[in-house]
């Protein structure tokens, strides 16, 4: 029994100087495992880095001035672009990323813009009308007045396009002239092809140079209802012969009314 007694605190001593070690030694494991953890993660395995930064897409406007023209005249094409590389308009071939173009279509277009770039390519579009000028067509003229054979008789030019008779000193239009005026006009626009001479006549009343003012005037104002009624200017030819030619030497106000006047001849 005594022998038993004095080997036992021995023992115990022996087993936890054990479990001690043992302790010691599992975590000098644990800690050095630790450590070759973190000093062999491969900063590779954990795969590329994705990008958020994107290449911005072009944009393109693109303009005419005018938008219509008439055939002959020019236009302004105008672009702009941003992001762009390369740009290019049909017919035109390369251009700047930014600019004007002056172009003469001799037909309405549709002018194509294409800008390229690294993000991507933007198209825009402006069309430009030509306006053609269309020859005018003869009116049909419906009534006896306006046969072929007639147009150039004298006789049959008189009976629709009379003078017209101004007072003294005067060259406005009288009533009498307007109702001749617009008579006159309506069969000359069912005659295009009938050009006129407007003559100008005075009495023999004042001076030479006063009378060849005058007797413009006279004409002038004749031709005005004319075109005002929608005759062409360009058919019509304006003289004065102020006082040199009279239709009548008497000296009496008949005779001078009948010499005020404007006087309407075919002019071939």
């Amino acid at each position: 029994m005594t022998s038993a007694r004095s080997f036992q605190p021995q023992t115990i001593r022996t087993i936890s100087v054990q479990a001690a070690l043992l302790l010691t030694i599992a975590l000098a494991t644990v800690t050095g495992c630790s450590h070759k953890n973190k000093t062999q993660i491969n900063p590779a395995s954990l795969g590329p880095t994705v990008s958020t930064a994107t290449t911005p897409a072009p944009t393109a406007t693109f303009s005419a001035d005018p938008l219509a023209i008439d055939l002959g005249q020019s236009v302004v094409l105008n672009w702009r672009t941003t992001d762009a590389t390369a740009v290019s308009i049909d017919g035109i071939g390369k251009v700047n990323a930014n600019g004007t173009q002056t172009v003469s279509p001799s037909t309405s277009t549709n002018f194509h813009l294409v800008a390229t770039g690294d993000g991507g390519t933007v198209e825009a579009n402006v069309r430009v009308t030509v306006r053609i000028p269309v020859a005018p067509t003869v009116p049909t003229d419906t009534t006896n007045q306006g046969s072929t054979a007639d147009m150039g008789s004298d006789a049959v030019f008189h009976q629709n396009v009379a003078d017209m008779f101004f007072d003294y000193d005067s060259y406005t239009l009288r009533p009498d002239g307007e109702t001749s005026a617009a008579k006159a006009a309506a069969y000359l626009v069912a005659h295009p092809d009938i050009r006129v001479v407007l003559g100008g006549y005075c009495d023999d009343r004042g001076s030479a140079e006063y009378n060849l003012a005058l007797g413009e005037n006279r004409a002038n104002a004749a031709k005005t209802a004319l075109v005002n009624a929608g005759v062409a200017a360009s058919r019509v030819r304006v003289v004065s012969y102020g006082k040199e030619k009279q239709f009548c030497t008497d000296e009496d106000e008949a005779c001078w009314q009948q010499n005020r006047r404007a006087q309407f001849s075919l002019d071939r």
